[in-house]
């Protein structure tokens, strides 16, 4: 394969919940642009996570290998600093101190976001559990990781959040955690602007994650037939688009331009022409715009 084909041969990634989702997804992707890539989560050949889902960052570290890079899956949980310390002190001695792109992709709040009651009526332990788990394992694997790119004065820093609008997303805590992740990169970026390292946000579209696809029945295979339930669903994408787009900023050497922003896949597929597996461009915003505004009003100006 060519080096056009492999842009990222040679360099290291770190998707801390690529275990599934969004983050397998990207995993994938950036080994298929030729990168090394630590995978990281709780759940593992080992055991499961408390979410009881059957995926494993074994299973996305050898679907990393199989598109062209190195998966290297490690069990972590990011909630606990002295095992971030570990797996970034395993990067730099199995490295030689490189990480060049950092993926905070841990999520883990479906099963804690309470999507009909007001703040005053929710679980509070419930809800703050939800910001640890989404907001505090960002900030705890950025600082382990940064001093890595810091040190060699370049990287890409990934913050995967659900929209990048100030949009309300219908839940307080679920919207604080989202809204919270976007302000992470915009700080990042700020702080890491002087080393030469660009942070950003990206959300993807309506997106087919294994839980998604659960949720509807189907499988990638068949996913089509949920569409009678849902007829925006005809408009969702890939895990893999969202991997496309990460890979694709990482691949950029003028990244630096879009530091501090959120962006969106239906936005960088027109700028880098990536498409999703079956070759098509999905686009949420156009399709929220043109199906959506009515009932839901816009999706609000980007962040």
């Amino acid at each position: 394969m060519t080096t056009e084909k492999r842009p990222l041969a040679g360099k290291v990634a770190l998707v801390a919940g690529g275990t599934r989702g969004g983050g397998r997804g990207v995993a994938v992707e950036l080994g298929a642009a030729g990168a090394t890539v630590y995978v990281t989560g709780r759940s593992s050949s080992a055991g499961r996570s408390d979410l009881g889902r059957p995926e494993t960052i074994e299973e996305t570290a050898e679907r990393v290998t199989a598109a062209g890079g190195t998966g290297i899956p490690v069990r972590v949980d990011h909630a606990r600093p002295d095992e971030v310390r570990e797996l970034t002190e395993r990067i730099a001695a199995e490295q030689d101190g490189r990480l060049d792109v950092l993926v905070n992709s841990v999520w883990g709040g479906d099963p804690l976001t309470d999507w009909e009651h007001p703040l005053w009526e929710q679980d509070l332990d419930q809800g703050l559990r939800l910001l640890r788990q989404a907001v505090e394992t960002h900030v705890i694997t950025s600082r382990f990781a940064l001093p890595l790119m810091v040190a060699r004065g370049r990287g890409l820093v990934v913050e995967v959040t659900d929209g990048n609008t100030a949009r309300y997303r219908g839940s307080l805590f679920y919207d604080l955690a989202k809204s919270s992740v976007i302000r992470l990169a915009v700080a990042q970026a700020a702080e890491l602007k002087p080393h030469g390292i660009a942070a950003v946000a990206i959300t993807p579209g309506f997106l087919r994650s294994e839980a998604v696809l659960d949720h509807f029945g189907v499988t990638e295979a068949n996913w089509r037939d949920a569409i009678a339930e849902d007829p925006h669903f005809a408009h969702s994408e890939t895990p893999a688009y969202l991997g496309r787009a990460v890979a694709a900023l990482a691949a950029d050497p003028e990244v630096m331009t879009k530091s501090g922003r959120a962006l969106a896949t239906w936005g960088l597929y027109k700028e880098y022409g990536f498409t999703d597996v079956d070759g098509t461009q999905p686009d949420f915003a156009a399709h929220w715009a043109e199906a959506l505004v009515d009932e839901y009003g816009p999706l609000g100006d980007p962040l």
